[in-house]
């Protein structure tokens, strides 16, 4: 089998992506609300008279929503057109944007995160299916390097740009100065995007949705207030009746792939370098959620800095990883995975280290400098293991891998959270018995909490040196024998050989 020639490639008109230019920057917003709340807490317990547990629900309610919704998306995306389901995304997430900010009780607002999150859940999904449909294989490293902007830099920045809003201004401005800019997206994204695709007809399993949000809500859920101060046996309840709800949902496929009706297909798993690009991006997606949460920590509660001051430090480290996308895609697309993987796997190992060390007087530019190595490993090892995982998928695999990429990323996060707080607690509390002081003991629980982290990292080293440099030297890509050239050659004929390939 022959690899697809260079000059058929070159000859071929350029695909137009405004498509995507404006599922870029609907995603970029919707996924920055994942993590804006996290500075805006201690205001909101005053204004709300609620204590810390309470108002941490905000952020565990919006991560509940998207694993929850995030499983149906493979079917729902198939089956309606690219307007429709960007429009609904857009209007859901307006909807609760709009209610948040005018949110009179706590449990106003905690609704109007949950609607927020119905829309973001569909739009990460909807971002990546478009973009194996539209964007031919020789060029998706480079387009998958714009998305990491939407897809890893917005959680970054969620922190920092809550710091600066609530410097001066109440808390609901978070959501006023989102509303108008969301708004616009959708409105001008709406008038200019054309279908990708078409539908395709079919009944939804009501069963695996009831399932799947038994289990991955429950299982959300427990890891999220394991971490929290007090009994903990509702979470541990939780966790089991997660794990059980998660192995039904996953019986309950397989049965109905037998029949080809899944609601979430999981023959994608057979897929090696999918597999395996999943379980990279689940482990350091772990180390970099909970490295967020507790470098958060430390500056605000070792240091004493202020929402405004934590949030400038970690913007340099966001922005560098989003202008850093495209030209990883680039390297990608001329050298392959391998170069781009293993250097970033030891740059995350080496800050994640860095942040083992911290004390109560580490300078400020050590920080600064070892979240910027973190931020720009990340982008290294993201772009690659997303286009290369999908990028293995046949076409109509492509909404149902977005969707389980989208829902591992869910898991893993409330997981890396989870982990690295109630290691920090545990410690600390352990401490303090001994008669250490509180802000030494809560720095020790740190440390060990990045030393776990950096273990993490360890693991995603190991993994990525069993990853090709490029889908053709594995047998789940092109030149493979096995159908997977024939798959990609397939995709890229109807590119090229169409005259708007979207």
């Amino acid at each position: 089998m022959q690899p697809v020639q260079s000059s058929a490639l070159d000859t071929a008109p350029a695909p137009d992506y405004a498509v995507l230019r404006w599922l870029v920057g609907a995603t970029f917003i919707v996924i920055l609300n994942e993590t804006i709340m996290i500075n805006a807490i201690p205001r909101l317990m005053v204004d709300f008279a609620v204590n810390a547990n309470a108002a941490q629900w905000l952020s565990t309610a919006f991560m509940l929503t998207m694993a929850v919704v995030i499983p149906i998306t493979g079917w729902f995306l198939q089956r309606v057109s690219t307007r429709f389901a960007f429009g609904l995304a857009m209007a859901v997430f307006c909807s609760g944007t709009l209610l948040a900010a005018a949110a009179w009780s706590f449990p106003v607002l905690l609704v109007a995160r949950v609607v927020q999150a119905g829309g973001t859940a569909v739009m990460m999904p909807l971002l990546m299916t478009t973009l194996m449909a539209v964007v031919p294989v020789h060029d998706r490293g480079r387009v998958m390097g714009n998305v990491t902007l939407a897809m890893s830099v917005a959680p970054a920045l969620g922190p920092a740009v809550s710091g600066v809003v609530l410097q001066s201004l109440s808390w609901r401005w978070i959501f006023l100065v989102v509303l108008p800019i969301a708004g616009g997206i959708g409105l001008l994204g709406l008038r200019r995007l054309v279908n990708v695709g078409e539908p395709v007809a079919g009944t939804v399993d009501w069963l695996s949705v009831v399932i799947a949000a038994i289990g991955f809500g429950s299982f959300v859920y427990g890891l999220s207030e394991v971490g929290v101060q007090g009994d903990h046996t509702l979470a541990y309840a939780a966790l089991v009746v997660g794990v059980a709800g998660i192995g039904g949902f996953v019986w309950r496929q397989l049965v109905l792939q037998r029949t080809d009706r899944p609601l979430l297909d999981l023959r994608a798993f057979r897929i090696r370098v999918f597999s395996l690009s999943l379980g990279v991006m689940a482990i350091a997606f772990m180390a970099m959620l909970g490295s967020m949460i507790l470098l958060q920590l430390y500056l605000q509660n070792v240091r004493g800095m202020s929402p405004l001051a934590t949030g400038l430090l970690v913007m340099p480290g966001g922005l560098a990883m989003g202008l850093l996308g495209p030209r990883v895609g680039r390297i990608y697309d001329q050298h392959g995975a391998r170069v781009l993987v293993v250097p970033g796997a030891i740059g995350l190992l080496v800050s994640m280290a860095a942040f083992v060390a911290l004390g109560e007087e580490t300078p400020t530019w050590q920080i600064l400098v070892a979240h910027v190595v973190l931020m720009i490993s990340l982008a290294a090892l993201f772009t690659p293991v997303f286009t290369m995982g999908l990028g293995s998928l046949p076409p109509h695999l492509y909404s149902h891998g977005s969707s389980l990429l989208g829902t591992i990323q869910q898991v893993a996060g409330a997981m890396g959270t989870a982990l690295v707080i109630t290691i920090m607690t545990s410690r600390a509390a352990s401490l303090v018995g001994d008669g250490v002081g509180p802000i030494a003991a809560e720095l020790e629980g740190m440390r060990w909490s990045f030393a776990v982290a950096a273990g993490l990292c360890v693991v995603v080293l190991g993994l990525v040196f069993l990853m090709p440099a490029r889908l053709d030297e594995t047998g789940d890509g092109p030149g493979d024998g096995h159908g997977g050239g024939d798959r990609v050659r397939a995709v890229e004929d109807d590119l090229v050989g169409a005259p708007e390939p979207v």
